[in-house]
């Protein structure tokens, strides 16, 4: 039987890993046989996956640019290197991908919006407009402001901050998960404006020019227990809601501030702890439907992935009441698809049916007894000019060494993301930010306790990294370690177990 070869397109660990998942699931329901390829990754992916034998193709791409990529892309179909692909970065669609490569006849072989539909994720305030036009709940309040008109900021702060306890400033265009700040008092407001409008001013520039108003997306804070949905939809309309993850997106462990920053995600862990039928029959009926039905009403409706990010409100027998969103996203998360990754069986054939659109014939076959943790080590601090590490100012170019017979034996799952290839030395170096991630599966057997399952796989991971099976050699002290991490990734099982051996 011959494979069905599909792509996934861009340069992160999502991508590594749904292709090496889609080649190396084995379906009960769904056999395939199905082959992963990365359309770019990085410099390191490919040495990567030769030295560990993963079943995983390369299409290479010279540049990180839409012409490049669309080339690639168009090439890859026409030679038939690639059957269907699904576009992982927000930029590539932003900037059309998806219209060039459709406009070469292949339109029906890409997963993603094209540029109509892609103000869903990138512009913010566009998107709450949608959502109220569909019913979809949000904020209790929001409002649009000139960002350059502090007077106008600072009383919408303070009504808010009165009426709902916080509120949040968030840059309404793309800013890869890094726009929203959250205020608790008042005597953050204008520190966090600041701070807000020094990280976007050259980007609102570039946007609005120096004479237009700067929108500005400021929203009430909401409370309740932070869930994001993975949708995946076909061109007829029809949607499959896949396991939920549990994303930790602050640098550090404790609530965002000035001092711990939103990042692109520190960790992950699959299912959501508080993941039930009930849930996404919820989100099912308030959310996935009247988001898809209004996108096909209006004509945007393509084959795609929607990510909303959503408060959640339970009642005392923790049953989910209401959801609220946030924002919603037009591709898979980071990391929190990984770990949804490693809990499916039939990637390949979801794929498939959401460019043949009988996606309402293929449900998510997932791993139901497993969850899944991903792990995020970061570069840290320190370097030749003081860098005080990821997300702020990094150190690159330090070597990569590992003990892959240590993590081949423990069952933990190596993803590369900023981390570049040395020809010359044969060597993998750390290229900064979220270097590398730590992914591993446990199951829960019967009788016991799911909290207890994931302290044990938590201890695991941070045992290699405590043990020093991977670290990055810092320049300035051979014996160190500059790779960082939270510590408290996965916990929030034992917590949730609390609550529900309260009731």
């Amino acid at each position: 039987m011959q494979h069905v070869k599909i792509g996934f397109v861009g340069t992160d660990g999502r991508s590594l890993l749904a292709a090496l998942e889609t080649s190396r699931a084995t379906s009960d329901l769904y056999p395939g046989p199905y082959q992963g390829l990365v359309v770019r990754g990085t410099p390191a992916m490919p040495h990567w996956a030769v030295k560990l034998n993963w079943p995983v193709g390369f299409v290479a791409v010279p540049e990180n640019s839409v012409a490049a990529y669309a080339e690639a892309l168009i090439r890859a179909f026409e030679e038939e290197v690639l059957d269907l692909a699904l576009i992982m970065p927000e930029a590539l669609i932003f900037n059309g991908l998806v219209d060039r490569v459709a406009a070469a006849g292949f339109g029906d072989r890409l997963i993603g919006p094209d540029q109509n539909a892609a103000f869903v994720e990138g512009d913010k305030i566009a998107c709450k407009r949608l959502c109220r036009e569909a019913g979809i709940p949000v904020a209790p309040a929001w409002t649009e402001v000139d960002a350059r008109n502090f007077q106008t900021v600072l009383g919408v702060c303070l009504d808010y901050l009165h009426d709902f306890g916080g509120v949040v400033l968030k840059y309404p265009y793309s800013a890869g998960g890094k726009g929203a700040r959250i205020i608790l008092n008042a005597w953050e407001i204008k520190e966090v404006y600041d701070v807000l409008m020094q990280d976007y001013k050259d980007d609102y520039t570039r946007l609005c020019g120096k004479k237009a108003a700067w929108p500005l997306l400021i929203e009430a804070r909401m409370s309740g227990v932070e869930i994001s949905f993975t949708i995946f939809v076909d061109k007829k309309g029809h949607y499959q809601i896949l396991p939920t993850a549990l994303d930790y997106p602050e640098r550090f462990e404790g609530p965002p501030g000035l001092d711990n920053p939103i990042t692109g995600g520190m960790g992950s862990i699959s299912p959501h702890p508080l993941e039930s039928p009930e849930l996404l029959a919820l989100a099912a009926e308030t959310l996935a439907r009247p988001l898809v039905n209004t996108l096909k009403e209006k004509g945007l409706l393509r084959p795609c992935v929607l990510y909303p990010g959503c408060f959640v409100s339970f009642d005392q027998a923790l049953r989910p009441k209401a959801i609220r969103v946030c924002e919603v996203n037009v591709r898979p998360g980071e990391p929190e698809f990984q770990p949804v990754v490693k809990r499916l069986r039939n990637l390949g054939a979801l794929i498939q049916a959401m460019a043949a659109g009988h996606l309402d014939q293929v449900a998510p076959e997932v791993r139901q007894n497993q969850i899944s943790l991903c792990l995020a080590l970061v570069t840290g601090p320190g370097g030749p000019k003081q860098q005080k590490g990821y997300p702020w100012s990094l150190t690159k170019g330090e070597v990569l060494d590992v003990d892959f017979d240590y993590f081949e034996k423990k069952k933990i799952t190596l993803v590369p993301s900023a981390m570049d290839y040395d020809d010359d030395e044969a060597c993998f170096k750390s290229d900064g930010s979220r270097v590398v991630f730590l992914v591993a599966n446990a199951t829960v057997k019967e009788g016991q306790r799911r909290g207890h399952v994931v302290e044990n796989l938590r201890q695991k991971l941070l045992n290699a990294y405590d043990q020093r099976k991977i670290r990055v050699i810092p320049r300035e002290n051979p014996g160190g370690n500059r790779l960082a991490l939270r510590r408290d990734i996965g916990r929030h099982f034992s917590l949730a177990e609390e609550l529900w051996i309260g009731n």
